[in-house]
């Protein structure tokens, strides 16, 4: 019996760690391909930046309204009906994203890829941390997110080696093809077993909005991860417009910087997930990994002069810090009993990814007041200071027992 159970959740953290690394792959892919897909639809190069921001949001905007979808849908009826549903939804709305000819519609597709996009992570760490004992649940969400990541690597090349379009295409392809490898997969028991307690409230947003502490755990929760996206989503994906600042003598390359950086997260996300069963402690890694962002951050933004050898270290470096991210969404699913566990699991990592939009707005305003070098910086250390303070006010929730209900 024994042998079995680990089969079959050898089983579970294969078919999530390929549904991450889709996921991954999905949700990069216009950071790598935004500006040759933009040429070709007729963007003019001063508009680059704010256009690629709408588009962008439409995507975050798509992850938020997602979020909350698929993580009710996630408590109430169980995780692998998500595992199905958002791979089809987001496999669906990529290979149609090779087909737009204008920036709205370009906006509108990734606005509903978002929506598909939110549910994979949240239920796939939710199913593993679930099925896996309390004391090795850490290297299953490693290795979930570890391999996950590495789909941003494919997506480098698959930009280079084909045209944007048709990297549009093998995305939407590989998760139809990943959607016929989940038949089979099997039910959380602790979700199993909440089914049968009929009297439990599961999936309410009321629950989790109601209750004051609750509701400030949740919180402390999503601003632990709002360093990550602002990294990815601006300090990289706008190397281009950021090197331009620094004085770069070639154009940064967006595409490979979210390479390596994405490399520099698979590694970090072994890594944390690593430090933290040795130390035992999620708190202390995450700590860490702020400080690591803000060092490697700080350096990038202050290279004059940056050369693209100095920019793909510098993206692996930061890639480091922000390698936190299953250890982030780890936390938060340790944070609620089973009965709101997939909610939250689901919603922190995308409302997240959504807080991108804000901290845009913000770095938008700033950058019109004092230049794009010193709007990032000002940026990225008040969204580091919110999530270190945030940090402080959660409790360890290394080796928690996780059989319990949110009343």
């Amino acid at each position: 019996m024994a042998s079995n159970n680990t089969k079959n959740t050898g089983l579970l953290i294969m078919v999530a760690s390929l549904g991450y690394f889709v996921d991954i792959y999905d949700l990069i892919i216009f950071s790598i391909v935004r500006v040759r897909s933009f040429h070709d639809i007729g963007v003019p190069d001063d508009l680059m930046r704010v256009k690629g921001e709408f588009v962008l949001n439409m995507q975050m905007g798509g992850l938020l309204l997602g979020g909350l979808i698929w993580g009710v849908i996630a408590d109430k009826y169980g995780r692998i009906k998500v595992l199905f549903g958002s791979i089809l939804l987001y496999s669906l709305a990529n290979i149609y994203n090779g087909f737009v000819h204008d920036v709205t519609t370009y906006g509108m597709v990734r606005f509903i890829a978002g929506v598909g996009l939110a549910g994979e992570l949240g239920a796939g760490i939710t199913l593993v941390s679930e099925s896996m004992h309390r004391s090795k649940r850490g290297y299953g969400t490693m290795l979930v997110a570890g391999v996950g990541v590495l789909g941003a690597i494919l997506a480098y090349f698959v930009s280079e080696w084909f045209d944007w379009r048709t990297a549009y295409f093998v995305g939407g392809g590989m998760g139809i093809v990943l959607l016929l490898m989940r038949i089979g997969t099997f039910e959380s028991g602790l979700f199993a077993q909440s089914v049968e307690d009929s009297h439990i409230q599961k999936g309410s947003l009321k629950l989790l909005f109601s209750n004051r502490d609750r509701f400030k755990r949740y919180v402390y929760c999503l601003c632990i991860g709002l360093p990550i996206w602002f990294v990815v989503g601006v300090l990289v994906t706008q190397a281009p417009e950021i090197g331009k600042a620094l004085g770069a003598k070639d154009v940064l390359s967006a595409g490979k910087g979210v390479m390596f950086t994405y490399l520099g997260i698979s590694v970090g996300d072994f890594l944390a997930g690593l430090l933290a069963q040795w130390l035992k402690s999620r708190k202390k890694v995450v700590f860490v990994c702020q400080i690591l962002i803000l060092i490697s951050s700080l350096w990038y933004l202050n290279s004059t002069g940056i050369g693209e050898d100095k920019f793909m270290f510098l993206a692996f470096f930061m890639g480091l810090g922000v390698g936190y991210w299953a250890t982030f969404v780890t936390i938060s699913a340790e944070q609620f009993g089973t009965n709101l566990r997939a909610t939250v699991a689901t919603t922190a990592p995308n409302f997240v990814r959504g807080a991108l939009i804000p901290s845009t707005l913000l770095y938008g305003y700033l950058v019109d007041l004092w230049g794009i070098i010193v709007a990032a910086i000002v940026t990225l250390v008040l969204l580091t200071g919110i999530a270190i303070f945030a940090l402080t006010q959660l409790e360890e929730s290394f080796d928690k027992d996780l059989d319990y209900y949110e009343e």
